[in-house]
């Protein structure tokens, strides 16, 4: 059995994730630690960490909270010696740091998306920008629910990473064009951020060369998705060592 610390309980993916362990056979929440929590649970929540038992089995945490309180989860984790999934985003370099300081200590499972369809994606664009070459320029719009306060998603980032990572690190990004009176370099990645109504993600790239343009994108029609991913993430995480992993580490160890 796998016991499950869940950092970020009353949350909507807190929930969620809740659910979709209820259902599972070889894991169970075993508490949750939430500064707002409000409502029933059918595990103890607690405000803080500090005010979890020293005597609780934690086999692993899953972290699906605010990016303010990722420094909490770290120490505790560093303290109890206990892998931990990191699903927040819009971390600060400092607390990325943090985490993979921690990565020396415990198994770290750390992706800015924790859609398997994300991570097909990244392999796709990456593809295509190989083969399109410099003919093409590469954009990427996001969009997301108007309660985000990221901006742009780890995820857009994480998709500009992986292009440029293939490309030699050739590529350097532009935020939005407003204030950028000139002429598009070739260079260049742009990034675009979309906030409203209750959009779940979406990723478009968009690939434009002379007389055609070519999209790949994504669409995350449920929150159920990410859940699923980290409790993915947990389980293979629980097999690991000390060290950083992602989800496009558990995909391709999968195939």
């Amino acid at each position: 059995m796998i016991n499950i610390l869940l950092h970020g309980a009353g949350g909507r993916m807190g929930r969620a994730i809740a659910d979709i362990v209820k259902a599972k056979e070889n894991m169970r929440v075993i508490c949750g630690v939430d500064i707002a929590a409000t409502g029933e649970f059918d595990f103890p929540v607690f405000t803080d960490f500090s005010d979890v038992p020293e005597d609780t089995e934690i086999d692993v945490i899953i972290d699906f909270s605010h990016f303010t309180a990722v420094p909490g989860v770290v120490s505790f984790a560093k303290k109890r010696g206990i892998p931990a999934v990191i699903a927040t985003t819009g971390l600060s370099e400092e607390q990325l740091a943090d985490v993979k300081a921690l990565s020396s200590r415990v198994a770290v499972f750390r992706s800015a998306n924790m859609s398997v369809g994300i991570s097909l994606l990244k392999q796709l664009v990456c593809e295509a920008a190989d083969f399109l070459g410099d003919g093409f320029d590469i954009e990427i719009v996001e969009r997301h629910h108007n309660q985000k306060l990221d901006a742009p998603s780890g995820t857009a980032l994480a998709i500009a990473d992986a292009i440029n990572e293939s490309e030699n690190n050739k590529f350097k990004y532009v935020y939005e064009r407003r204030s950028v009176r000139q002429k598009r370099e070739k260079n260049e990645i742009g990034i675009s951020a979309v906030r409203g109504g209750n959009i779940v993600g979406d990723h478009d790239i968009l690939f434009a060369g002379n007389n055609e343009i070519i999209e790949i994108n994504h669409r995350a029609l449920s929150r159920g998705i990410f859940a699923e991913g980290a409790v993915k993430a947990a389980e293979y995480l629980i097999t690991k060592g000390p060290g950083m992993y992602d989800m496009d580490m558990l995909v391709k160890e999968r195939k």
